[in-house]
């Protein structure tokens, strides 16, 4: 459940930033596949990963945190 609010929340801000998918992903150093698993909820992001989305995003991890 925490992956799915993870990977929705991630996903919502790469579409407003205007980044598709496989564009995020090349920029992230991460393949297509894994970042659909993470936008999926199937997978966790690892922190050093949470790290890179947050900077090529420009937003805080807190903006990202899933809201409660």
């Amino acid at each position: 459940m925490e992956a799915e609010k993870w990977g929705r929340r991630i996903r919502a801000y790469r579409k407003l930033k205007g980044y598709t998918q496989e564009s995020f992903s090349k920029e992230l150093g991460v393949s297509v596949s894994i970042l659909g698993e993470i936008e999926r909820g199937n997978r966790l992001p690892a922190e050093d990963l949470l790290k890179k989305i947050t900077q090529s995003l420009k937003i805080s991890i807190d903006d990202l945190a899933p809201k409660e």
